[in-house]
């Protein structure tokens, strides 16, 4: 069949020209695409991905890039192990396993679950119990208090809060609890502030830590009269600030009494693994529940916290959250499952034993430190250590302390313990900074107040503290003592000078770790307080400055980042050997030169000020007497060039000079003839302090000397400064009618001959000098 070639041609045309558009719609698309992309999708994930390697660079700089260019002090990383390598491997095979078929999977994490939970049953005493795995460590406590209300309410499942609004559930928790553990209850369980019930310590007998059992048994009883229900006690075996284990089986006879669950937490539950275990860690394993952190106990990173519990009904547990059907959420004991295995039992035992000692080692040696006082709950096996400087009053001091009136001890107790709380925090630092790996904080106590607290179980491990960590602790503690002690005697003298001496002002800092503040006060008339602010500012400034230019083992600072006082020298702590009235008249000289500098360069300032005023009319009228001598024809351009070249016109170069000593302007002219600057009056010499001490070859700002060290006294730096001032009264030169020792004889015989020569010397240079040198020698006499 025949085909129409015009008919032909037009169907390929078409056919080109559509292609030619349908190629041009989807580049425009494409664009669009690329231009979204640009705008709305991040970096990273633009493209078509990025490599392996430099994602796991990128890793890395966000882990110690950031660090490494703020500061360069090194930060201690956990001691990651072998067995930390196992908790980790743990992560990633839950992973792989988790994408297994459901059965295989199923009986995989059924195995893995009941052989945690049986091992960790049998390692910690804890007979017949269930566990639940958990990444927050009071997770566990708040699913226990689910499984309680399910128990005890049995309606809840129906009616839900109704149930709890006819009979107020009450939980019990001690004072020396976490901070913020009820209120994180209330707020998940979704109960009343109202329905937590915080119980004191003991005040009069037994531990200041532990619960007060009698109090408690009263507080029950009280609530039980006014319709309440008691539902759950929270005890401690340690408590998170100094340690200590509650009585656990009274608790536990009272618990039964009003049939509430007993629930246990705290670092010396680990010592229940160990063959010898005190009696009253033991009584936990009566307990209903208890929450074990391996963790920290056996530096295994990221693995989960695990809470035992002794529950008959599963279906409660199940509604409670406490156990589960998804076999991936059985997959969280697989980190555990790993590194118990690799432990082993011996391993287990040997780092809560490792940790044991450590803490003993550390509390023998500070039963023979003076001044350091520990606060454990049992000398023989205490895992946590809490101690703190504290000094005792002298009888003097007890004498005069109670002699003072009622009204007037507490504020004075008040800031005692104040202080003693700032140099325990300044010690407490000081200890963590120098020996990182002791693993040494600082906690506050509702009664000791700030304290130094050693807990080798929950770092030991991690940051794998051995014994010559616990020796180095020791010594830098010895080495603290003295600079503390010597500190808080001085602390009052140092005040007593400052508030004599003129000029100086004493800021009471009660949160300042060292000798004291002090401010240089600057009052001056006619100034408002903004100008008057800065000058204070700038002095103080100036003469931090300056006291850090000195050679001495002080240190002075601006004080604090945040709440410090402003406008003040804040000084560190000091030695023995301080002489506390040379420092302060040294800072108050200091001060007072600053301020007469600062009066004199103000002074000066408008003296030149005017001084440039009166010289710039002074060289205008010299300009117009200038002009009157050249005539108006050298003014002239071109008739003043010709003029000067016929006859030119000398005229010596007028200027004004200003001595800044005379205060006075001067003319120029005899700078020009003898072709240097006469000099006038010689300035004054710097003033210097004169109340400067004189010190020993090698011996540092504000120290006493060593050679009446023996005699000091509480006025031996007075004293000591007397007899130097006498030293320098006798030590002028002597008069022509007193006699000179041999020595000084044949000293002054040497000095005549060095001078005869240099004479012959120089009458020798003159003679071959030619003569424009001879007048310029006479110019320069003339000078």
């Amino acid at each position: 069949k025949m085909v129409d070639p015009t008919l032909a041609e037009m169907g390929k045309n078409l056919n080109e020209a559509m292609k030619m558009l349908e190629d041009n719609q989807r580049r425009v698309e494409e664009e669009n695409e690329k231009k979204y992309a640009r705008k709305d999708i991040p970096g990273p994930l633009q493209g078509s991905g990025q490599d392996m390697v430099s994602i796991l660079q990128l890793v890395q700089n966000l882990m110690h890039g950031e660090e490494e260019e703020e500061t360069s002090q090194s930060y201690r990383l956990q001691n990651v192990g072998e067995q930390g390598h196992m908790a980790l491997l743990g992560h990633s095979l839950a992973a792989y396993i988790s994408v297994l078929d459901k059965e295989r999977l199923r009986k995989l994490t059924t195995r893995i679950l009941s052989d945690t939970t049986l091992w960790l049953c049998r390692l910690f005493r804890y007979e017949n119990g269930s566990a639940y795995y958990h990444e927050d460590d009071r997770e566990g406590l708040l699913k226990i208090c689910r499984l309680v209300i399910h128990t005890r309410y049995e309606d809840y499942t129906l009616e839900g809060f109704n149930v709890l609004y006819t009979k107020q559930p009450v939980i019990y928790i001690s004072s020396a609890a976490r901070t913020g553990l009820g209120q994180a209850l209330c707020n998940q369980l979704g109960l009343p502030l109202s329905c937590m019930c915080r119980v004191p310590c003991n005040t009069m007998f037994g531990s200041q830590h532990q619960m007060d059992v009698a109090l408690l048994d009263r507080v029950i009883k009280d609530d039980v009269d006014s319709g309440k229900l008691p539902l759950l006690l929270v005890a401690n075996a340690g408590t998170p600030g100094a340690g200590h284990t509650d009585k656990l089986g009274r608790l536990k006879e009272l618990c039964e009494q009003y049939k509430m669950w007993l629930h246990v937490e705290g670092v010396n539950l680990a010592t229940l693994a160990l063959g010898y275990v005190s009696s009253s860690v033991l009584a936990a394993t009566k307990c209903d529940s208890m929450t074990l952190t391996l963790g920290s106990w056996l530096g295994l990173p990221a693995v989960p916290a695990v809470t035992l519990y002794r529950h008959e009904d599963p279906s409660l547990s199940l509604a409670a959250g406490l156990t589960s059907s998804q076999p991936v959420e059985k997959l969280r004991a697989l980190p555990l499952w790993l590194s118990l295995q690799y432990l082993g039992h011996d391993g287990i035992v040997e780092r809560i034993k490792h940790a044991s000692q450590l803490s003993q080692r550390l509390l023998e040696n500070l039963k023979n430190l003076d001044f350091i006082k520990t606060s454990v709950e049992d000398e023989l096996s205490s895992p946590v250590v809490v101690f703190k400087f504290f000094q005792e009053y002298s009888n003097r001091d007890q004498i005069s302390h109670a002699a003072q009136a009622s009204t007037i001890q507490h504020p004075i107790i008040s800031n005692e313990r104040h202080i003693y709380d700032t140099f325990n925090q300044w010690l407490g630092e000081q200890l963590a900074q120098l020996v990182p790996a002791s693993g040494v904080d600082v906690v506050e106590l509702e009664d000791e107040g700030t304290c130094v607290r050693f807990s080798p179980l929950m770092t030991s491990a991690v940051l794998g503290t051995e014994i010559q960590d616990i020796d180095q602790l020791v010594d830098c503690l010895k080495m603290k003592i003295p600079v503390l002690t010597s500190t808080m005697q001085l602390r009052e003298e140092f005040e007593q000078e400052v508030r004599r001496t003129v000029g100086l002002l004493y800021i009471e800092d009660l949160g300042w770790p060292g000798l004291g503040v002090v401010r240089y006060s600057y009052h001056c008339d006619g100034k408002n307080d903004d100008k008057q602010e800065k000058e204070l500012e700038k002095i103080n400034m100036e003469l931090l400055k300056k006291l850090n230019e000195l050679e001495s083992d002080l240190t002075f600072s601006l004080g604090p980042e945040f709440g410090g006082q402003k406008n003040c020298v804040y000084i560190g702590m000091v030695t023995e050997d301080l002489d506390v009235s040379e420092l302060v008249e040294t800072i108050a000289a200091t001060g007072r030169e600053i301020e007469e500098n600062s009066r004199l360069l103000e002074n000066m300032t408008e003296v030149v000020r005017k001084g440039i005023q009166e010289a710039q009319l002074q060289l205008q009228k010299a300009n117009e007497e200038r002009l009157l001598e050249e005539g108006l024809l050298r003014q002239i351009p071109v008739v003043g060039s010709v003029l000067n070249w016929f006859s030119p016109f000398q005229a010596s170069p007028k200027g004004r000079t200003f001595n800044l000593t005379a205060g006075s302007l001067e003319s120029t002219e005899s700078m020009y003839v003898s072709k240097a600057q006469g000099t006038g009056t010689t300035p004054p010499p710097t003033p210097t302090s004169s109340l400067a001490k004189q010190r020993l070859p090698g011996q540092k700002a504000f120290k006493r000397s060593l050679r009446s060290s023996d005699g000091f006294s509480e006025t031996s730096s007075i004293s000591h400064c007397d007899d130097l001032d006498k030293m320098d009264q006798r030590s002028p030169a002597l008069s022509p009618g007193q006699e000179q020792g041999p020595l000084e004889m044949e000293k002054a015989e040497e000095q005549k001959e060095v001078a005869q020569a240099k004479t012959d010397t120089e009458d020798t240079h003159s003679d071959k000098s030619p003569p424009d040198c001879t007048k310029v020698e006479d110019q320069a006499s003339q000078r």
